[in-house]
């Protein structure tokens, strides 16, 4: 046999080895199904994407066990189904790996057209990333949804306590405008600085700038009180207080002591090495009980904002008004 003969020969294995490559570095991982046995053959990559022990006899209850137990029941029968569907399907389902959450994609061709001698053929691919995105973008939505359903609630309430305080149109239209800008000067601080600035303010400034437009302007102008320790707020904890705050004066506005003439609202911290403590206290408003049923979506947001700043939030239902209490990590304030 010439060189050219040989060449010949190794080049079907030299492509089955590219394609291979190919395979591994689109994170495929490659299995079969037994349909009779109920065995299944994986390759390696499959075995790390599952992270159980390689083993040669692996059934489809083994890998059962290590699906999420809230998409067990449907992924066995989709499984099941698969032998009815004519064509490509794709299932999507969660596994466990320890404590960690990983998104699968099972993929192959479902009835006969997919079957060789009992076997089914298909792959999985890794697709966490891509659902987590998928999430991420749904909880945007739903976000932006309850900001503007807050916003027109915020707007009024504010044309409300505008009109107590001013006497002619001309004078309401005033100071309307001048609490819609301050809105929109707060809503700014709810969303990053562009440019990546590093620290945005000082604390006392943003709260103080994320509470103006709920200040009264005439008689009752002062019922808003800040004082907190003189401290710099990064960017990203900009955001994350705003969110926090928009929401405890939108609840305020609806609920609490800023739905009313005489409320008053007091916004005060203490700081340590390690922690900031802010106690947003209400006075002179209603009679407040604690909400009953599951947390809304409001209730959601201020939580996830508080915990990525490394804190925690109580509320205190009292009857002279509702006490909030924020710990924060005071080193994450300045991220």
């Amino acid at each position: 046999m010439d060189k050219h003969q040989a060449s010949a020969a190794l080049h079907p294995l030299w492509e089955i080895s590219n394609l291979r490559r190919a395979l591994h570095a689109a994170g495929v991982a490659l299995w079969s199904w037994h349909l009779d046995t109920d065995r299944f053959t994986m390759d390696e990559r499959a075995f790390d994407l599952w992270s159980v022990p390689q083993s040669p006899e692996v059934t489809f209850e083994d890998l059962s066990a290590h699906i999420h137990p809230a998409d067990r029941d449907r992924v066995r029968a989709a499984f099941t189904a698969t032998r009815a569907i004519v064509g490509p399907y794709e299932i999507d389902f969660r596994i466990m790996v320890g404590e960690a959450i990983r998104w699968i994609s099972a993929r192959g061709l479902g009835n006969e057209s997919g079957l060789h001698e009992r076997h089914a053929f298909g792959i999985f691919l890794d697709v966490t990333g891509r659902k987590q995105a998928e999430e991420g973008h749904e909880l945007l939505a739903g976000e932006m949804s309850h900001r503007v359903k807050n916003l027109l609630v915020i707007a009024q309430a504010l044309t409300t306590m505008t009109s107590r305080s001013t006497t002619t149109a001309v004078e309401m239209a005033k100071d309307l405008t001048g609490r819609l800008a301050a809105l929109g000067r707060a809503h700014d601080l709810v969303r990053p600085l562009p440019g990546h600035q590093g620290r945005a303010t000082l604390l006392g400034d943003l709260l103080s700038i994320l509470l103006a437009p709920y200040e009264d302007m005439g008689a009752f102008r002062g019922r808003i009180r800040v004082a907190v320790p003189r401290m710099g707020v990064g960017e990203i904890a900009a955001t994350s207080m705003a969110l926090i705050i928009h929401e405890l004066a939108t609840n305020s506005l609806k609920y609490g002591a800023l739905s009313v003439e005489t409320g008053t609202l007091d916004l005060s911290g203490t700081t340590d090495d390690e922690m900031i403590t802010l106690a947003w206290t209400e006075r002179g408003g209603p009679t407040v009980e604690a909400p009953d049923g599951a947390e809304g979506y409001g209730g959601k947001l201020v939580r996830r904002s508080i915990e990525g700043l490394g804190g925690v939030i109580t509320y205190d239902w009292s009857n002279e008004g509702v006490i909030v209490i924020l710990k924060l990590k005071a080193e994450r304030l300045g991220h």
